[in-house]
């Protein structure tokens, strides 16, 4: 009788997964449950506006450095511009994160600790769905610092490590700032768990530290060529983003607020303890402390910034800081679960339901007939694709040869652009036209027509606008951009006859002349 129990635990113990297995079939999972995300729904306006303006290939961009740009421009060439296409290096790319973050927590605490932190990783909205399959400067940016973290991991951890691991984190480091300005941060972290390290503060004695810094600005260099060519201008958007000093106490708060929405707060709130603790503890706990010095520097800048800053801090900004936290939420569900904790085991099932049932929702919202949630009520309102736009231009025969599209932002110059997927050329007549001021130059355009597309927009409000640039402007038939068969957008469209002077905040190109003339 004895011998029945041990027999049968025998044999589920050779059916039981390895944590390598575990993470390769999570991954997996994951990916497919992405794809089907990514393939449901349509572009988002940061989103569109890269497409748009990644056609142009350049060594860098205007509002990030170009990594996502490179990315998207060769999605495009290979694959086309649907939405899975595109998206598709993205969604590869969150592959290798997640087995980076596997292969780093295994490293420091165990497989089982890099199973559960790439599992809370995918569980997380912001990091484990949107970064994840969206086209975003974050998809390069976190398998990059985390593969430097793990070079540094064996760089520090590992007796008798080869000092390549070091050469190895400038390349990643390197990656990570090509992709992302959060890039700096890793490094920024490394150096401030070497000073604060007894045991790890002679490296500073040594070169490699010096060598990794070279190599990761050699790979950064594309960056500072391009903005030395076109005046700084992606240094000087980033740098003023903070806005006038406006002292605030709720603004720290609401953001906390938000980064926990972002993160799910079950996931958020031990993530948060873990980093104060490991931060209280210091250098003792070694590990810990090295995790708790990457986090640190988004985490607490951003938050000091929403102090003072009159601008909004956005919540997605930290979110790199949050990523090397992970290891530690890892351990510690690993070693709860070891000794028991079933609330632990039923709240991690809960919250992978929640991510798959609500995932699978939002990717079939946009089919579902719902009549309450179509129209200018539907949820998604900023991922629509303006496709109904090319086909009215087609119907009304308005695609003429000498006419361009005239959008008023620079985020609906992104949605039409990459609804005319490049086929009628789009300028952006506005003061802040981000990198549509660069990649087209208005003095192209002199003595062509333009359609003036925009949601919104009055004819005594177009001819005030832009009644300087055109000899006439005249209101047309708008353009309903549906969703559900009912208009959630309607697009007000005016012609306007041979642009003639355009104005200098139309092109940063002008702009910069102008400041470089010292006019």
């Amino acid at each position: 009788m004895d011998t029945l129990p041990l027999h049968g635990n025998r044999q589920r113990s050779a059916f039981r997964l390895s944590p390598e297995q575990k993470t390769l079939a999570l991954i997996l999972g994951a990916l497919a449950l992405r794809i089907v995300f990514a393939a449901a729904i349509g572009l988002g306006v940061d989103e569109s506006y890269t497409v748009a303006t990644a056609r142009v290939l350049s060594l860098s961009t205007f509002d990030h450095p170009p990594a996502a740009w490179w990315l998207t421009h060769f999605a495009a060439s290979l694959f086309g511009e649907s939405p899975l296409a595109l998206r598709a290096p993205f969604l590869l790319l969150f592959v290798l994160t997640s087995w980076l973050m596997f292969v780093l927590t295994r490293r420091l605490f165990g497989a089982q600790a890099g199973f559960y932190a790439t599992l809370a990783l995918n569980l997380s909205p912001v990091l484990g769905l949107t970064d994840a399959s969206w086209i975003l400067p974050d998809a390069p940016l976190l398998p990059a610092m985390l593969g430097c973290a793990y070079a540094l991991s064996r760089v520090f951890f590992e007796p008798g490590a080869r000092r390549a691991w070091w050469l190895a984190a400038g390349v990643c480091a390197g990656l990570a700032m090509l992709s992302k300005y959060h890039g700096v941060f890793v490094f920024a972290g490394a150096a401030l768990f070497v000073i604060a390290s007894p045991r790890q503060r002679f490296w500073l004695a040594t070169p490699w530290p010096y060598a990794a810094g070279l190599i990761a600005l050699l790979i950064f260099s594309p960056v500072v060529i391009w903005n030395a060519q076109n005046h700084w201008v992606s240094f000087l958007f980033q740098g003023g983003r903070s806005g006038a000093p406006h002292f605030s106490f709720v603004a720290p708060l609401a953001l906390i607020g938000l980064q926990s929405l972002f993160l799910a707060p079950w996931i958020f709130i031990p993530l948060l303890a873990l980093f104060v603790r490991s931060l209280w503890k210091g250098p003792a706990r070694e590990k810990d402390f090295f995790l708790a010095c990457l986090a640190a520097a988004p985490i607490l800048l951003f938050t000091l910034v929403a102090f003072w800053s009159s601008k909004r801090v956005l919540p997605h900004w930290v979110a790199p800081g949050y990523l090397m936290l992970f290891p530690l939420l890892g351990r510690e569900i690993a070693v709860r679960l070891e000794q028991g904790a079933p609330l632990l085991r039923r709240g991690l099932i809960a919250a992978s339901a929640f991510m798959v049932v609500g995932v699978g929702l939002v990717s079939a919202l946009p089919h579902l007939p719902l009549a309450a949630l179509s129209g200018s009520r539907y949820p998604l309102f900023e991922m629509l694709d303006w496709d109904d736009f090319p086909r009215a231009l087609a119907a009304r025969d308005w695609d003429q040869p000498k006419t361009f599209i005239a959008a008023t932002r620079w985020l609906d110059a992104g949605k039409l652009d990459y609804a005319l997927h490049g086929a009628v050329p789009v300028l952006c007549l506005c003061a802040e036209p981000h990198a549509f001021g660069l990649i087209r130059d208005p003095q192209d355009f002199i003595g062509q027509d333009a359609l003036i597309a925009a949601p919104k927009l009055t004819i005594d409000e177009a001819r005030a606008r832009f009644g300087g640039f055109f000899d006439s402007i005249e209101q047309v038939a708008p353009v309903d951009i549906k969703q559900g068969g009912q208009p959630a957008i309607v697009l007000q469209i005016f012609r306007a006859t041979n642009f003639h002077h355009p104005a200098r905040e139309f092109s940063l190109r002008d702009k910069d002349r102008a400041n470089a003339d010292g006019r």
